[in-house]
């Protein structure tokens, strides 16, 4: 009865990381991104429940506010931060320039008690200074920024987002009680509890819904083109920059989706609890291949499986240390992950 418990309670925990690896495997995929900021969608999802709720929204609403809540600020960070540094131009970055600087000042100017009218006059002015700035600057952007570069703003990303919420919301965890079905489902002597396996089932219907638009839908067709070969799908007509925006959005929704399941078995937020989190399904997109949506799934599942093993064998405080020492292995031993292809560049 108690191993059955346990391999339930893996598949749950497995599932909520298969969801939030396939952000990280499908964006690799695309334009070759650690997008490490992806684990901090699921932070501001657990914020966006937490007032959501605490507003009297009714659940469902809830969660879609979450999930599109998620998608808005992925699109957001892939048009202000990686486009400019992808394909950019003096409009692009103007925008880009403009919009930190008014959130910026609106920040600033809440934490220093300004009143609304006062807020929103100072962020209009700043904005309206930086992009008339930046438009009359005279210097060329410089397109096909290093990787390096886009990694550094990724992780730039992920701080600011963490310090943003904690400046904001306090640093101290809030608890987050979105209302599930409660009860257990008996099977066999087997007493299996409502949330897990509602969690199991949602992240397999996910998974399967990814597999048919990947596979079977124009959209997924260029998703895949531009992954095979950019320049080319480019010349065949496939607007590369709308597509890669599709899949952050994609996996933006994965995540809202993982955040509201993730919530559920962990009832708290606080600013800095996507970075472990995300840390460890990026672990899970490198076992099974980063790039390769079967690899997110398969390698989210068998982190599930082995936080469950080292949890019933007594060694929870090593918990994330057999995480990384399984990376490390799998780095050493076979560094395309367990269903990747090794990458051949030419040079």
């Amino acid at each position: 009865m108690l191993v059955v418990n346990q391999f339930v309670n893996a598949l749950q925990l497995g599932s909520i990381y298969a969801l939030i690896a396939l952000g990280y495997s499908m964006v690799y995929g695309i334009i070759k991104l650690l997008n490490f900021a992806h684990g901090d969608v699921i932070m501001v999802g657990g914020y966006v429940a937490l007032f959501s709720l605490a507003a009297g929204l009714p659940p469902v609403a809830a969660i879609i506010f979450v999930i599109l809540g998620c998608i808005a600020l992925a699109v957001l960070m892939e048009k202000l931060a990686y486009t400019p540094l992808r394909d950019p131009s003096k409009i692009s970055m103007a925008i880009t320039a403009t919009v930190m600087a008014a959130g910026f000042t609106v920040v600033f100017s809440l934490a220093a008690g300004l009143n609304l009218t006062m807020v929103l006059l100072l962020a209009g002015l700043v904005g309206v200074g930086v992009a008339f700035a930046m438009m009359k600057a005279k210097y060329t952007p410089q397109g096909n920024a290093p990787r390096i570069s886009v990694l550094i703003t990724a992780i730039g990303i992920s701080l600011l987002l963490q310090s943003l919420a904690q400046l904001l919301f306090g640093a101290a965890p809030q608890p987050v009680t979105i209302p599930f079905p409660t009860g257990s489902l008996t099977i066999g002597g087997v007493s299996l509890a409502y949330p897990m396996l509602i969690t199991i089932g949602v992240a397999v219907l996910s998974m399967l819904l990814l597999n048919y638009i990947v596979l079977k839908t124009k959209l997924g067709k260029a998703m895949r083109a531009v992954s095979e070969d950019t320049k080319a799908a480019q010349l065949m007509g496939v607007n590369v920059n709308n597509v890669i925006t599709f899949t952050f959005a994609l996996g933006a929704a994965l995540a809202g989706i993982g955040a509201i399941l993730y919530f559920v078995r962990f009832p708290q937020v606080t600013p800095t609890v996507g970075a472990m989190l995300g840390l460890t399904a990026f672990i899970a997109a490198v076992l099974g291949g980063i790039g390769s949506i079967p690899g997110a799934m398969l390698g989210g599942f068998a982190i599930g499986f082995l936080e469950v093993l080292v949890n019933a064998i007594g060694l929870s405080r090593w918990t994330d240390g057999a995480v990384f020492l399984v990376l490390i292995i799998i780095l050493l031993v076979r560094p395309s992950g367990l269903v990747g292809k090794p990458m051949i560049e030419k040079v």
